[in-house]
């Protein structure tokens, strides 16, 4: 038994309880009312989700700076807290994973739900091992786009796609898609092939096919939202 798995439940249960409560507090747009449950818990509550995991990933990396061992050892050194981040976020990864597969039919949402099996076997992995945190804590600087994503899709229901603040959006969330999603699967993925001699086969095996799996959805969805909002 680990206390990181006292985290994680906790915050499967704090993701659940947000999520019902803005569905009850913030009540949808005359656009998005045919579906309450999107609203509430796709749209508002991922982006308050991703939105705090993105800020205390920010924070934790900036230890970087204060320890530069860790740069060079993300497999055993990791700052005070990250294990934490790491299990609160597995948490938050179960409690999407299980939401969208109750109330979203599976060819809606598989890809999603392929997106979070990976994640939450890797985290959940270093979470278990007290190892590969700091790999996991690079990884989390993804989330810094998934705010400008999620209000995307906010912004969207809204019906606000013809404003200045979806424009602005728009641009800001495909700059820091480049920036935190493909550049940083990109340093990872290198990273992972510099040590593999220094990580165990299964680990490295699940890695490597973890990322094997985030790059090319990445590097669709990429296409996606460019094709969407700039080749129209």
């Amino acid at each position: 038994f680990s206390p990181g798995l006292l985290v994680v439940a906790g915050s499967f249960a704090a993701f659940r309880l947000l999520n019902r409560g803005l569905e009850r507090l913030v009540p949808p747009p005359p656009s998005a009312r045919r579906n309450r449950w999107k609203w509430a818990t796709k749209a508002l509550g991922r982006n308050w989700g991703t939105r705090g995991t993105a800020h205390h990933s920010q924070l934790l990396l900036c230890r970087f700076y204060l320890h530069p061992e860790m740069s060079k050892d993300l497999v055993g050194t990791h700052p005070p807290g990250a294990h934490s981040l790491v299990a609160v976020s597995v948490g938050y990864f179960l409690e999407d994973f299980v939401d969208m597969l109750c109330n979203q039919k599976l060819h809606q949402s598989w890809e999603l739900l392929f997106h979070h099996s990976v994640v939450i076997v890797c985290f959940g992995i270093a979470v278990l091992l007290h190892q590969y945190v700091g790999f996991a804590l690079v990884a989390l600087l993804v989330e810094i786009n998934s705010i400008f994503l999620h209000l995307r899709q906010i912004l969207l229901m809204a019906n606000l796609v013809h404003t200045t603040c979806y424009r602005l959006n728009s641009i800001i969330n495909l700059g820091t898609y480049v920036v935190f999603r493909i550049a940083t699967l990109a340093w990872m993925t290198r990273w992972l092939f510099l040590n593999r001699q220094n990580v165990p086969p299964a680990t490295y095996a699940v890695g490597t096919v973890g990322m094997a799996i985030m790059t090319p959805m990445n590097v669709i969805l990429f296409y996606r939202l460019l094709r969407s909002d700039f080749l129209k």
